[in-house]
């Protein structure tokens, strides 16, 4: 296949012509495909399309039998195109009927044809389509006509990606427009549909082909030079690419911007007549679909990384900076690779419906936040930035985990009736707000709920729960660009009084480490960060940040009560060692003549296994206890909660689990110290059940739960239910789920689980 005269660039900018004539789009992929043959000199040119069906058609030819087009159909994993499809890259052959994966089509006419090069359509990583050229000779083709073919598919790629060639197959559309069902994690309940919203809006590159080749090497150069310059300078002041992100990846995304291959083949790119942007996208797309088919998660990681540069790139050759566009449509559901709890909250809550993640678990910030503002999100979509486009109308399943993308007329009515049923579901738990949650047999049962924003605060009207069983602190501090200081603290503080009234509320001190680091404070690496330094032992280690928070909380409470609890206790000693310190401050404030709280209650979070050995004696010195049955679970069964291999190894309703909840519960009564449930189980029917049976009369939880909590309590004898889960613990082995039998009981006596 000798090179044409003009070469690429000719043919560029003759598919620029083509592209902009007033014909049907059958027409111009007709004439398209006689353009890329006569360029590169091949007696074929074929353009294969992917269907929303996963299979190949034939759109266009060029020397095979063009009664074939549209007829000529295959597998996703048949044949050569199918193997490029798969793949995603190039296949150059010599002899193509010599290949194992050759499949012959009669209707084509192809026989008689012997070399064989194909290179995929690629889109954001995502294969589209192959386009195929091919020669009677038995020839090797260089590396050079396969990048001049890799650079003409990325214009037909576009051209589908466009929808223009939709109503061209036959009972299908393409594959570029398909509906695309994913399943993650859920990370907060509810549904949501919307349109999407790119968190970072994909640059959309409106010009592909150069008029000046050397001007766009030029731009491409300077566009290079200025992200190396701003990357260079990030390194030596020590920040991060964003909040929380550390040096070391930094020092990562610099080698990126250095490697010789991921700039060769950009520089490559504009040679052969692609603008600067156009190249970068390009080398983008194709390293994305080489990754995303790697079974090593390191480089999937590395993938991110190369994302980010490549964003750096075509931010600075478009010239825009940061996030496009402060207005927010309505229903929007924003789709981001990741973002923190800050770049949230800067969006209309008015107008968010949903929030879709590549990254993300059900504990992360972003999980907190989401679940705090009412917000259906789902985690862990691979390519999720990469399978959808702006305004593609979307549907988040915080419940299942799933995602529905561009969903079928069937698929959007079905959850659309989901939403009327959760909607009156919603109107007989709002029926309930003022009824006291008593159960049958006349026990009482505390339901509150759990916060860490402002926000959060407007739902306790609106769910009837009788305070805020647990105050975040940490949120402050993590939507915070620097430390807040002790005004600051204290200003929150008293508008979290002010908003909750004469409604208790139990604060928790700065829950920080572990996976909660502070984008301005420096990263500290430990191989089990989980059981490092964290909460309230850094509280201890660091008195000057305890104290500072200590001080404004008494000072914000001035005549009124407070609680205040402590994370992360593992001994009685640092319990003590917090109080000591509150003692300090309350005698630091009287002597300078501030209003002290009117009674200041101090409380333990038991979630470290060891306090279920000091039950007694934290009883004794605590005023109250919470359980957080997240870390406690997780610690109790070595099991990391942010682990999917083995995060439901577990039943929170098991014997061992059961057994230590009961502990808690009846140390704690007989030692008269209050205890309360905040973690998730308290806030999931059947598990709360559970808890009441086994003596738990206090519960902090998500706004969400606390309407299907109560209709649970409306329904239950606790003294059946706790006579049940005794005896099934009784004749049940360590590892045996009480689950089936108390599933059992809540059916047979009408307990809505």
């Amino acid at each position: 296949m000798p090179a044409a005269p003009g070469g690429p660039r000719l043919l560029l900018r003759r598919l620029r012509e083509a592209m902009a004539e007033p014909v049907s789009p059958q027409q111009r992929l007709d004439r398209i495909v006689v353009l890329i043959a006569a360029n590169v000199i091949a007696e074929v040119c074929s353009v294969y399309v992917v269907r929303d069906d996963n299979t190949l058609e034939l759109f266009a030819t060029e020397g095979l039998n063009r009664d074939a087009v549209h007829i000529t159909r295959m597998r996703a994993d048949e044949g050569l195109v199918g193997l490029i499809a798969k793949t995603a890259e190039p296949l150059a052959l010599s002899d193509a009927q010599s290949h194992p994966s050759f499949s012959y089509r009669p209707e084509t006419g192809e026989e008689i044809y012997h070399a064989f090069l194909g290179v995929p359509l690629l889109r954001a990583g995502n294969t589209l389509g192959v386009l195929v050229v091919q020669n009677k000779t038995y020839r090797v083709y260089s590396e050079e006509e396969i990048e001049a073919l890799q650079t003409t598919a990325m214009v037909l790629a576009e051209l589908i990606a466009s929808g223009e060639l939709q109503a061209l197959s036959p009972g299908a559309g393409t594959a570029a427009r398909r509906p695309v069902s994913q399943r993650g994690v859920a990370l907060a309940d509810g549904i949501g549909l919307g349109h999407v919203v790119l968190h970072e809006p994909r640059i959309v590159v409106k010009t592909l082909i150069a008029e000046n080749v050397e001007r766009e090497m030029e731009r491409l150069e300077a566009a290079i030079e200025d992200v190396r310059s701003a990357i260079d300078e990030l390194v030596e002041r020590g920040d991060g690419l964003s909040s929380g992100e550390s040096r070391e990846i930094l020092e990562t995304v610099r080698m990126f911007a250095h490697d010789k291959g991921w700039l060769r083949r950009m520089r490559e790119a504009v040679q052969s007549g692609l603008t600067a942007e156009a190249a970068v996208e390009r080398v983008q797309s194709d390293n994305r679909a080489r990754m995303l088919r790697q079974s090593d998660p390191y480089l999937r990681d590395r993938l991110h990384d190369l994302d980010d540069l490549a964003n750096r790139l075509l931010r600075r050759l478009v010239g825009q900076e940061g996030r496009a566009g402060d207005g927010l449509p309505e229903n929007a559901i924003l789709v981001a690779r990741s973002m923190g709890p800050a770049a949230l909250l800067d969006y209309d809550r008015a107008r968010l419906r949903g929030v879709v993640l590549e990254e993300g678990g059900p504990t992360s910030h972003i999980a907190i936040v989401a679940r705090a503002l009412g917000i259906p999100a789902v985690g862990e979509i691979a390519n999720a930035t990469g399978l959808c486009d702006s305004g593609d109308a979307i549907i988040v399943d915080g419940l299942s985990g799933e995602v529905q993308i561009r969903p079928t007329p069937e698929v959007e009515a079905s959850y659309a009736e989901m939403v009327r049923l959760r909607a009156r579901r919603q109107e007989q738990y709002r029926a309930l707000r003022d009824v006291p949650a008593v159960t049958r047999d006349g026990v009482k049962i505390g339901l509150h709920l759990n916060a860490g924003l402002l926000v959060d605060l407007t739902h306790l009207h609106e769910t009837g729960a009788e305070g805020v069983g647990l105050f975040r602190t940490e949120l402050q501090f993590m939507i915070a660009e620097r430390m807040p200081s002790a005004a600051e603290q204290q200003t929150l503080y008293e508008a979290v009084y002010s908003a909750t009234g004469d409604l208790p509320v139990t604060i928790r001190t700065l829950d920080i480490g572990g996976d909660k680091i502070l984008p301005y404070m420096p990263a500290l690496e430990e191989e089990n960060p989980a059981l490092g330094w964290r909460a309230i032992r850094i509280g201890l280690d660091r008195p000057a940040l305890l104290r500072v928070q200590l001080r404004a909380l008494l000072k914000a409470a001035a005549g009124r009560p407070i609680k205040i609890m402590f994370p992360m206790v593992a001994t009685v000693e640092e319990f003590t060692r917090a109080r000591d310190i509150v003692e300090r401050e309350k005698a630091h404030l009287r002597r300078h003549g501030y209003v002290l709280p009117s009674d200041c209650r101090l409380g333990a979070m038991v979630e470290v296994p060891s306090l279920l050995f000091q039950i007694d004696e934290i009883a004794r010195e605590a005023d109250f206890l919470s359980v957080g049955s997240n870390d406690l679970m997780q610690f109790l069964f070595a099991v990391d909660r942010e682990n999917r291999r083995v995060a439901n190894r577990f039943d929170p309703l098991c014997g061992a689990a059961m057994r230590a909840f009961r502990l808690i519960a009846e140390r704690a009564a007989a030692q008269g110290c209050p205890a309360t449930v905040c973690g998730e189980i308290g806030g999931r029917p059947l598990e709360a059940l559970a808890l009441i049976g086994l003596g738990f009369r206090d519960f902090s939880m998500s706004p969400a739960a606390i309407g299907p909590i109560k209709a649970m309590v409306l329904s239950a004898h606790a003294g059946e239910v706790a006579q049940l889960i005794e005896t099934e613990l009784a004749r049940a082995s360590e590892g045996t789920s009480i689950r089936p039998a108390l599933a059992a009981y809540a059916k047979a006596h009408g307990v809505p689980i």
